[in-house]
């Protein structure tokens, strides 16, 4: 909770905002080894234990085809849920805390950096920006 507290109010003033938009995704392709066994992104992603992450940033929720999403997934579909930069910052943190449970047995990442990196190298992978 309290590393929640503390990107809330990171972003509440400003400050994370930037670190995620600068992150550096060549070293986010490093920290995206920590994901590999279950998420795939690029050119040829598919779906593995967790869903292909193409272009995750403004994506709504849920919404890879073809892959069995828990019933916590679905219910923020219903409400609309839309990932944005932010929201997968506080996710890759705490993924039980920030959606009670969801299937991701993954623990969080810790530090800022890797979270805005491996952000940057989503968002490179997938096409949406970078060179």
């Amino acid at each position: 909770m309290q590393a929640r507290l503390l990107l809330a109010t990171l972003l509440a003033t400003g400050l994370a905002a930037p670190a995620f938009a600068q992150g550096d995704a060549e070293a986010g392709e490093k920290v995206f080894n920590k994901c590999k066994a279950c998420h795939m992104v690029g050119p040829d992603a598919k779906n593995r234990v967790g869903p292909e992450l193409n272009g995750i940033v403004g994506r709504e929720i849920a919404a890879a085809p073809d892959f069995k999403y828990s019933d916590a997934f679905l219910a923020k579909k219903a409400e609309g849920f839309t990932w944005s930069e932010e929201s997968l910052g506080e996710y890759l943190t705490n993924p039980k805390e920030y959606i009670p449970g969801n299937k991701m047995t993954f623990v969080g990442l810790k530090k800022p950096e890797e979270i805005a990196n491996v952000l940057a190298y989503l968002v490179h992978e997938s096409g949406e920006g970078g060179d």
